[in-house]
């Protein structure tokens, strides 16, 4: 996980739902985050429905600090980015989730204090609270319904600040258990090829090369585990000994 210090720190201003706060809290934790900040919380604090909903990101809570205002929230901050759905219009940098939180990682790795706003669940930021930020991180959502839920903002800035520290895969498969050497490949296209021949499967003559030649490249585009490979022999042994004892 980042070290504390270079986390951004995630304002909630006016959360109006205890679960709204509870969720936004497993949110930042799922990606290593632990700086809350809560602004004028509307049910009061501490708040059982947030804690109930937090889980086991119920420390976040425990840690999180309370601010009456939105300039007390963000007063020891260098660089604020304000997550909202359009501007308002004020004239402000805006960026998507992705580009603010390349900007966020490379002011924090210099010392600077950043910070990510989120506004209230029914009304969403005002000009006031967007007024202090530095820029604007818009999420590119259908024009028609533009609104995140809170939890669900806070999830998906997470997500972009945790991608630009942990190299992932954009594709890969789990094995469970060994891949299969060429060998055994080789092993299994050759008992398939064999069993096949005596079945008269490649059939008319003049085709069977190519026939022979596309079933080799079929394994070749398989991945296979050596229980794949195992299954596979054993499939074309029992389907032998069945249409021998017939």
């Amino acid at each position: 996980m980042p070290r504390a210090e270079h986390q951004p720190a995630f304002v909630l201003i006016r959360p109006q739902m205890g679960e709204n706060i509870g969720a936004a809290a497993r949110g930042m934790w799922n990606f290593g985050l632990d700086r809350m900040r809560i602004i004028a919380p509307r049910d009061g604090w501490p708040n059982q429905k947030a804690v109930a909903m937090a889980s086991g990101a119920g420390r976040l809570l425990d840690e999180a600090q309370i601010f009456d205002d939105t300039a007390g929230a963000i007063a020891d901050c260098d660089y604020v980015y304000a997550t909202t759905a359009r501007p308002r219009g004020l004239t402000k940098l805006v960026l998507t989730p992705e580009a603010a939180m390349q900007d966020a990682r490379a002011r924090a790795a210099q010392g600077q204090k950043v910070a990510v706003m989120f506004g209230p669940e029914r009304s969403g930021m005002e000009n006031d609270d967007i007024a202090r930020a530095n820029a604007i991180i818009s999420v590119p959502v259908n024009p028609d319904f533009p609104s995140l839920n809170l939890a669900q903002c806070v999830l998906l800035t997470g997500y972009e600040w945790q991608r630009e520290a942990v190299e992932v895969d954009a594709s890969r498969v789990d094995a469970a258990g060994d891949w299969a050497e060429q060998i055994e490949i080789e092993k299994l296209s050759e008992h398939y090829e064999e069993r096949l021949e005596a079945a008269g499967f490649f059939y008319p003559e003049h085709k069977a090369e190519n026939m022979k030649l596309n079933l080799r490249n079929m394994w070749s585009r398989m991945p296979m585990t050596r229980a794949d490979v195992q299954m596979l022999h054993g499939m074309m042994r029992q389907m032998v000994r069945w249409k021998e004892r017939g």
